[in-house]
């Protein structure tokens, strides 16, 4: 993994372009400059100003977060703000998602940030959370951690094997795309947790159109498929690394249930 390093703004140039898996020639191409004076604003032989900054890095789609770290190397205020969510300023926002949780119901949906800690949930979340250690449902809940951990909802996971390999995927996506230092750690922690033998054999993909996430909520066995919805065109850097994640039940049998779920926690 490259991690941007403090250091001259050309400096922070070459290694977004360089993590994009771009060539000068490339950048310049798509920023429509010369690649002789790329060349020469990332060496420091030549200083960009704020408005060409602010195009490069749409083109490297860096991070909100980033851009301003960028801006500040290069002599200029940060562009974008970084508000809480309970700041007047995102009440759109905060009811945006609610009013997206909520009308997720019977269906389990929840908001989380960069680092995948949980912002909110609907109130189908919890129940399907039973038997999960006291120790990683209090303070700050990491949804990956909770869900991979030995103590989680790992035991319960019948698919485990497919379904670790594809939020491991997942996050080491993010982190190519972040270079953020704590979502690479939390990579390595998660990879370190133990992983039972499987019990029977591989999946078959079959006539599967998604790889489902299957758990076992007390004598049923519920199969999810998810979708992921951002913020489009956000300005605001807590709102362009929320996430929500919403959970469709893959068939009949689960759909079911989540209603009779639904009806119980009324």
């Amino acid at each position: 993994m490259m991690t941007i390093q403090t250091g001259h703004v050309g400096e922070h140039l070459r290694q977004w372009r360089q993590r994009r898996h771009l060539s000068q020639l490339d950048l310049a191409t798509e920023a429509e400059i010369s690649a002789r004076h790329l060349s020469f604003m990332e060496t420091g032989r030549a200083q960009p100003s704020r408005e060409m900054l602010l195009r490069l890095a749409e083109q490297l789609d860096i991070p909100l977060r980033e851009r301003n770290v960028m801006l500040v190397a290069g002599g200029f205020a940060p562009a974008f703000p970084q508000r809480t969510l309970d700041d007047p300023a995102m009440k759109v926002a905060r009811d945006a998602i609610e009013q997206v949780l909520k009308a997720h119901e019977p269906h389990p949906a929840l908001a989380v940030d960069r680092h995948w800690n949980l912002v909110s949930a609907n109130r189908m979340v919890a129940p399907l959370l039973g038997g999960s250690a006291p120790k990683l449902l209090q303070g700050t809940v990491n949804v990956l951690r909770l869900g991979l951990h030995p103590d989680g909802i790992a035991a319960r996971t019948e698919n485990l094997h497919e379904w670790r390999a594809h939020l491991l995927e997942r996050l080491h996506r993010q982190c190519e795309a972040t270079a953020d230092a704590e979502l690479l750690a939390l990579y390595e922690e998660l990879k370190s947790y133990p992983v039972p033998p499987r019990s029977g054999p591989t999946a078959k993909v079959g006539d599967a159109i998604v790889v489902p996430f299957r758990l076992r909520v007390g004598n049923d066995v519920l199969s999810f498929m998810s979708t992921t919805m951002v913020f489009g065109t956000p300005l605001d850097i807590t709102l362009s690394e929320l996430a929500l994640e919403a959970f469709y039940p893959a068939d009949e049998t689960t759909a079911a249930k989540l209603r009779e779920i639904a009806r119980s926690h009324t």
